[in-house]
């Protein structure tokens, strides 16, 4: 490989759009239906509009951070030029969390429901095989990747349509308890809990993070500081529409809907509204997604290490080397593909659990970024700038900050676990730099005196 090799721009507003939706996948509303629905007490209408409301003003955000900082590194780069270099370092160091655990939710997620249907085929076969696959597809380049990303998500956007159709086609013909498809019982019946509705937002927020993603493509794409804005709005806003709706329709449809199982909830919801049919097509665009799940995440996070390679965060010469002939990262698409394995040990509910704890504390400095950047260093504070670099800001940052505080238990403790390693790790680097620093600042002649003393 050659350190002089460069990122290539080439992806246009479509193609980010498909990359983000196809990182977040819309079939990952049934990917986590039943951790979210356990989460959420089966308030999940809810629970979608208050992740949404959460991730409307960070989204906000990073759209002006992009603007600011159109290059890979995402919360990471926002946070160390606008605020510190160390509070960067140590948001970098929790959003590894999130990108790291993405593509190992998606081929995890490929293994079961694979298993589903072979079950003579064990899991953690599935997970090699989509490892391997994924690997050497992101290695091939990032317009590859993108293409079969537009593929997928029209595939899930039509699934999705068909599904809704199905459960409107169950309410309008009375085939269940409720004959109306107008009604405001999915959202304020007497079952509903305030506490339980966030509760489930804070671990579904995950279903969104195709935004965040697509700010790590900067240094591919063409005009990155309007491209990406409108991108995140796109993603979002489509994002929000598919998951709203099939929970408001699956709730009046289907009010006392239960599984045993969290992990393939939505299967037995499938085949619950279309049987056998329904369930097998479900099963291939669930395959499909996943695929191309995993593949933006690889995309994602090996860009990710790329930034903090390029910084010498991690071993530059590793991280941040690229491939002459591929332009890709070659060496960190494998070391993803190599931690990817990992899923072979992993359950579904704890990878979403950690993958949200690193995208809610990533979101929150990304907020408070905004207000570093424009309304202090630039001081943009007339009434209008007020609303947008401060209130707006504000009121994403608490948002989210209380959703990270619904997370359970466990899931704290490992986040707070790996932010103290990020600190002890971020001392000894530095120290190693100064003292690096101050060896390359001696002449020879003092190096050999000072080898000299020490001996």
């Amino acid at each position: 490989m050659m350190e002089n090799a460069t990122l290539v721009k080439s992806l246009k507003l479509p193609q980010v759009v498909f990359m983000g939706l196809a990182w977040m996948t819309p079939m990952i509303y049934f990917t986590v239906y039943g951790v979210a629905f356990e989460s959420a007490n089966g308030q999940m209408a809810g629970a979608y509009i208050a992740a949404f409301l959460a991730i409307f003003f960070t989204a906000y955000s990073y759209s002006k951070m992009v603007k600011a900082y159109p290059i890979s590194g995402s919360a990471y780069a926002y946070t160390k030029n606008s605020i510190h270099p160390k509070a960067g370092f140590l948001v970098g160091w929790a959003l590894l969390i999130d990108y790291v655990f993405s593509p190992i939710i998606a081929i995890l997620t490929f293994g079961i429901f694979m298993n589903t249907e072979f079950p003579a085929v064990p899991i953690y076969v599935w997970v090699i095989i989509m490892n391997f696959i994924l690997a050497v597809v992101n290695i091939l380049g990032i317009k590859f990747a993108a293409r079969l990303s537009g593929i997928s998500v029209l595939f899930q956007i039509g699934f999705i349509l068909l599904f809704c159709v199905l459960v409107a086609k169950d309410i309008l013909t009375g085939g269940n308890e409720s004959s109306s498809i107008f009604s405001l019982t999915p959202f304020l019946s007497d079952e509903s809990s305030t506490s339980a509705v966030f509760s489930g937002a804070a671990v579904i927020c995950f279903c969104f993070l195709g935004f965040d993603a697509v700010t790590t493509m900067a240094d591919e794409t063409v005009d990155a500081q309007k491209t990406i804005p409108k991108a995140i709005f796109w993603i979002i806003f489509i994002a929000a529409a598919m998951y709203i709706s099939i929970s408001y329709l699956t709730q009046i449809a289907y009010p006392n809907f239960t599984f045993t199982n969290p992990d393939n909830a939505a299967y037995s919801l499938v085949q619950l509204i279309g049987g056998n049919l329904l369930s097998s097509l479900f099963i291939m665009v669930l395959i499909v997604a996943t695929f191309t799940q995993g593949l933006s995440s690889m995309t994602s996070v090996s860009r990710f290490l790329y930034a903090l390679g390029r910084d010498s965060i991690l071993p530059k010469k590793l991280f941040s080397s690229i491939h002459p002939k591929y332009k890709t990262p070659v060496a960190n698409i494998i070391f993803v593909a190599v931690i990817s394995l990992s899923a072979i040990f992993i359950n579904l509910s704890t990878a979403v659990l950690f993958v949200s704890f690193g995208a809610l504390t990533a979101f929150i400095f990304v907020n408070l970024s905004v207000i570093a950047h424009f309304y202090i260093k630039l001081k943009k504070r007339s009434p209008k700038e007020t609303i947008l670099f401060l209130i707006f800001p504000l009121i994403g940052a608490s948002f989210i900050g209380w959703l990270l505080t619904l997370l359970d238990t466990n899931t704290l403790k490992f986040g707070i676990t790996w932010i103290v390693i990020g600190f002890v790790y971020m001392f000894f680097r530095t120290k190693w730099s100064k003292a690096t620093e101050r060896k390359i600042m001696l002449s020879p002649n003092t190096q050999m005196k000072l080898e000299k003393h020490v001996r």
